[in-house]
This record gives C-alpha cells, sequence and structure tokens, in this order.
C-alpha cells in the first residue's frame, strides 16, 4: 500500500529580482503582489539595492509574504546612474551577480523559481548553474523586444549603421509580427546617442533563449501580432501577463470623489474641474529634457489656457505661481489613479513603457514626447499603431526646440473636446481601455496566463 501523501509544510519560494531603476523596480513588485493575490502561500524574497531598499520598504503596506532582501549598491550613489549611466550599467553586469549568489546561499528556504529582469542577463547563467527555473521579466514592449531579438537582420539589410539624417524615413518591412516601421522610430540605442550601451541590451535579449519562462508586461491584444511572431521562437512558454501596473489597488478606489478626510489635494483640486478637461503633465523620474525647452513647454502650457495638473520632480516649481488659477504643480502623485480621475483628458508623457500601459489602462489619449531608449518606438506604437496620440518633439536627433507658440497651439488643440478628430482620438483611447480591463478581468488573456505561469512554476516544485 501506498502512504498517504500530504501537503508540503514548505510554500513556493520565488526570488525577484528588478533591474534597479523605478521603470523596472515597481513593475516587478506589481508583479509580485498579483501573484500573492492568486496564491497567497507563496513566500517572495524580494531583493533590491541598499540604495532601492531605502526608497521602497516604507511604501504602502505589501502582503505580509513579499520580504526584503539587499544587496550592496552597484556604484556609490553620488556618482548616480543619470550622470554616469554607462558606469552603471556596466556595474549592474558586472558587480551584481556575486552577492547575489552569496545572498542565495544564505536563505532559509530552497528557491524554486527566480523572476528576473531582462537586462540582469547574469541572473539565468546563475539560474541554470544552480538548476532553478529562471522567468525573464521583459519591461518594455514586445515590439522592443523583438527589434532587438532580430537586430540582425538590419545589419543583413543594410539598415545598420545608418544615418538618420539620410535614412530615417525608409521603412523597415522584414522583422516577424513587427509593422513596417521608419527607422527614426526605433530605439534610439540602435541609431542614435545610445548606441554605447547597445551590445548590453542585445546580449540581454540573446540570453532569454537560456532561461526557462518569458513574461511580457504586456497584454496579448495590445500587441498581438508581435507576440504571436515570438512565441514559437522559444522552446518554453512566453506569457504576456500584463499590464503589470497597480491597477488592482484602484479597484476599491475607483469612485475618486468622496468625503475621505484622506483625499490627496491633487485630488481633491481634480474634484473641483470639469469632466476630461485637465491635462496630466509628467515627464518620467530619470532623464529630462534641456532647460531650455523646459521654458518652451512651460510657457506654451501656460499661453494655452489649458487646465493642467503637472508632476514636477525638480527642485524648483517650473512656475512661480504654482500654476496660477488654471494649474497645480506637485513634487509627486499616484499617477495610475489620476490619470483614471474622469477630468483628466489628456495626458503629456515621456512615453515610457510603464506610463504608457497606465494611460491605455485609463483610457486616456497622449501627447507624446520621449527622451530616450524604448521610448521613441513607445511613441510610434501610441501615435501610428494604436491612434490614440499625437506627437510633440521633432524628429529624433533634430535638435531644434519645439517653440511655445507651437506648443501653445498644440496643447489647446489637444484638449478641444470640440474638436472632431479629438473626439474619434478619445474613443479609440476607450476601446483600447476596455480591451485592457478584458485581458485582466476573470478569463481574460492576461489573467489566463497568469494562472498558468503560477501552476507551472508550482508543478515545477512538485517534480
Amino acid at each position: 500500500m501506498g502512504t498517504l501523501r500530504t501537503e508540503p509544510t514548505t510554500t513556493l519560494h520565488v526570488v525577484a529580482m528588478p533591474y534597479p531603476g523605478r521603470g523596472h523596480v515597481n513593475p516587478m513588485m506589481n508583479l509580485c503582489e498579483l501573484m500573492s493575490s492568486r496564491k497567497p502561500d507563496i513566500l517572495f524574497t524580494f531583493v533590491v539595492t541598499e540604495e532601492w531598499y531605502d526608497l521602497i520598504h516604507s511604501d504602502a503596506k505589501k502582503p505580509a509574504n513579499i520580504h526584503f532582501a539587499t544587496i550592496p549598491n552597484c556604484i556609490p550613489s553620488e556618482v548616480g546612474r543619470a550622470k554616469d549611466f554607462l558606469g552603471f550599467l556596466e556595474a549592474v553586469a558586472t558587480k551584481m551577480e556575486a552577492p547575489f549568489e552569496q545572498l542565495l546561499d544564505r536563505l532559509e528556504l530552497p528557491v524554486d523559481v527566480i523572476i528576473a529582469d531582462t537586462y540582469l542577463d547574469w541572473v539565468v547563467h546563475v539560474g541554470n548553474r544552480r538548476n532553478i527555473p529562471v522567468a525573464s521579466l521583459w519591461t518594455m514592449s514586445a515590439y522592443v523586444f523583438s527589434l532587438s531579438r532580430h537586430f540582425e537582420l538590419l545589419e543583413q539589410n543594410g539598415h545598420f549603421p545608418v544615418e538618420l539624417s539620410e535614412r530615417g524615413e525608409e521603412r523597415v518591412d522584414y522583422i516577424p509580427g513587427i509593422p513596417p516601421t521608419r527607422l527614426v522610430d526605433f530605439p534610439n540605442i540602435f541609431h542614435g546617442n545610445g548606441r554605447q550601451i547597445m551590445p548590453r541590451s542585445l546580449e540581454a535579449v540573446s540570453v532569454v533563449s537560456k532561461a526557462q519562462y518569458l513574461l511580457f508586461t504586456s497584454f496579448y491584444d495590445l500587441e498581438a501580432q508581435v507576440i504571436s511572431a515570438l512565441k514559437p521562437k522559444f522552446p518554453f512558454p512566453v506569457y504576456p501577463i500584463g499590464p503589470s501596473i497597480p491597477y488592482f489597488k484602484i479597484k476599491d478606489n475607483s469612485s475618486v470623489i468622496g468625503s475621505n478626510h484622506n483625499v490627496p489635494g491633487y485630488i481633491e483640486w481634480l474634484n473641483s474641474q470639469p469632466e476630461g478637461s485637465v491635462l496630466y503633465i509628467s515627464m518620467g523620474s530619470f532623464l529630462s529634457v534641456s532647460s531650455s525647452q523646459m521654458d518652451e513647454i512651460v510657457a506654451g502650457v501656460h499661453n494655452s489656457g489649458v487646465r493642467f495638473l503637472w508632476v514636477s520632480r525638480g527642485e524648483t516649481t517650473p512656475f512661480k505661481d504654482g500654476g496660477g488659477n488654471m494649474g497645480l504643480v506637485v513634487p509627486w502623485c499616484d499617477q495610475i489613479r489620476v490619470l483614471c480621475h474622469s477630468a483628466v483628458g489628456g495626458f503629456w508623457t515621456h512615453c515610457g513603457w510603464n506610463s504608457t500601459l497606465e494611460a491605455v489602462f485609463a483610457g486616456v489619449p497622449m501627447l507624446t514626447s520621449p527622451i530616450f531608449w524604448d521610448q521613441i518606438t513607445n511613441r510610434k506604437l501610441i501615435v501610428e499603431d494604436w491612434q490614440i496620440g499625437w506627437r510633440v518633439k521633432r524628429e529624433e536627433g533634430s535638435g531644434i526646440l519645439v517653440t511655445r507658440e507651437e506648443i501653445s497651439k498644440l496643447v489647446k488643440s489637444f484638449m478641444d473636446v470640440e474638436n472632431i478628430e479629438v473626439k474619434a482620438m478619445r474613443k479609440r483611447a476607450k476601446e483600447l481601455q476596455e480591451t485592457c480591463r478584458g485581458a485582466i478581468a476573470k478569463g481574460g488573456s492576461s489573467d489566463t496566463n497568469l494562472e498558468s505561469f503560477i501552476r507551472d512554476i508550482s508543478q515545477g516544485q512538485a517534480k
């Protein structure tokens, strides 16, 4: 007779290792919280550098089964990644692996799976050496992943290297699942000022094939063609589980108008504004436009007469008067809560992938002003493919400022609810929002994919 099997006393132990940057830490944490809500008996060890631990450990309450663990900072924090980005990338690639392995040795419970940011390609090697499955989490669009994975096609077809000033309008039409794309809309690590970091990026994407799972923070219907073309390329599951944004935190707070005395001042201000009348402005947490361009943006927005909520992370406010009667300037806000507010009718964005997904989830059109890397391609998706946004910046590398007169006219038109083009754009944004909500609803593509991923790693533990 066989003996009765009992439930294992240890829970599934997942180690999460995000790349040490805001646009990477946040989606990793959102994924862990989503998984925790589905399977509360998973134990997560969320690994961050000491610098990031100081930044996030006191944030809103995390589930009790998500524990932080730290490794030393990659480079002295006073250097800062914005000041020496190449040095930072090199340090991430060479100085984190050893302390990460030492941390694994100190953990009390054996590790069942590691979820690691794709750009930490050394984690895949660590996992393979230790026989621990690794799920690679890609925190940009699947579109950009595919461009990187098929880079050799660009070389074979004579599209790398090229000068954008001469050939930027040429369209690449031979990458599987990717619609014809102008060279000027490629990430500027290929053809622009970020070319020095391209080898690291391409290497990280190539190492994905040695992982055991690939997770996209996108959702299937947002990038169906490219995801369908990518899936057969890998001998393991590819799961789009997005949007990996904190939408689950606003489910119980969908009504932003209320008598709760804890309502932030910026929400109270939004509560007093007409529906769809406010332009939300946030240009990211890392790189920024030049001071001369910022002066033009400030003057242009002010002169447009449009209501605005501006998140300014700099030391000085963009407006001496704080924005006057038509606007509000704040150092920080709960972005997804703001975007979901009925008063917000548009989003001036740097086109970071997480911000793009939050705007899609909220059904808000975008004024696109990308600065670097995948943001350039995200603008193309927003404006050309999904048709839920307009361009602000001139083409990459033009070096010409967008004037305050141009900005004022653009902002005024973009927020004009009587404009036929704007009406159509807002309608498309709401339709895409419904598609997004469908993906995360029970039985939707992302919901099903997340359940499948949890089942896969749970069964792997039981083998």
